[in-house]
């Protein structure tokens, strides 16, 4: 926000307003980054709580208050000193409801841990479909590939080539294929990425680890479905292979 607002120059002693009201900065926060959610702790100007009841809010209320325990205290104990001091203050009776909420970073870790692994899940599952449609995909190709390849084949086998090496064409045909499909892929997520980056003013960078490894499995999905139409190319032996019409 110092950037946006004054540059780079130095803003203590200047005046800004916030809505109808002028206030002098008398002092710059450290940079925190993002937080844990996603959001800015940079984005924020802090004033007396006073001077914005009267001011701006015209109220007394106050939705949140944020408290920072010290180093080697027990955030257990003070969320629990909080919560019997909040119930002095309202009064709260014996047995009665609480009318607020005390959340600690631990439960909001846990429940964006929870957040983050139903949402992988589900996304593993879009992916794994993916692939299996892809790789039938494939294997559709391949086979209509080996089918009007038949008496190619067949000459080939008659001619002394191994039924390994007539495998391993079509595998890595396969392969190429898959990896083709990968590649595009890749190139296209990372373009999404990039604009979704830039739409939400997040930062972009894409992870190598993730990028091999899915031109990995592009060309373990290339392996896996064309080996049935690759096998069934040299199961009939040259003889019945150059017999097919």
């Amino acid at each position: 926000m110092r950037t946006g607002l004054f540059g780079s120059g130095d803003p203590l002693g200047i005046v800004i307003r916030l809505k109808n009201v002028s206030c002098k900065v008398i002092g710059v926060l450290e940079t925190k980054g993002a937080s844990s959610m996603r959001m800015d702790q940079d984005d924020l100007i802090v004033m007396p709580i006073r001077a914005f009841r009267r001011r701006i809010a015209g109220n007394r209320d106050v939705d949140s208050i944020f408290v920072s325990v010290r180093d080697g205290a027990s955030p257990v104990r003070a969320k629990t000193d909080i919560e019997r001091l909040m119930r002095e203050r309202r009064p709260i009776g014996v047995g009665g409801d609480d009318d607020f909420n005390v959340f600690d970073m631990e439960q909001i870790s846990s429940m964006l841990t929870g957040v983050t692994s139903v949402l992988t899940g589900l996304l593993s599952a879009i992916a794994g479909v993916s692939l299996l449609v892809g790789g039938i995909g494939i294997m559709n190709i391949m086979l209509v590939s080996v089918t009007e390849r038949t008496r190619a084949i067949g000459i080939r086998l008659a001619v002394d080539a191994s039924e390994r090496q007539i495998l391993m064409q079509f595998l890595v045909e396969s392969v190429v294929f898959s990896m083709r499909g990968g590649i595009i892929g890749i190139l296209l997520g990372l373009g999404l990425g990039f604009v979704g980056s830039r739409f939400l003013g997040a930062p972009f960078a894409p992870d190598l680890s993730n990028i091999l490894l899915a031109s990995a499995f592009s060309g373990l999905v290339g392996i896996v479905f064309g080996y049935f139409p690759a096998r069934r190319a040299v199961r009939l032996g040259p003889i019945g292979v150059l017999r097919y019409q």
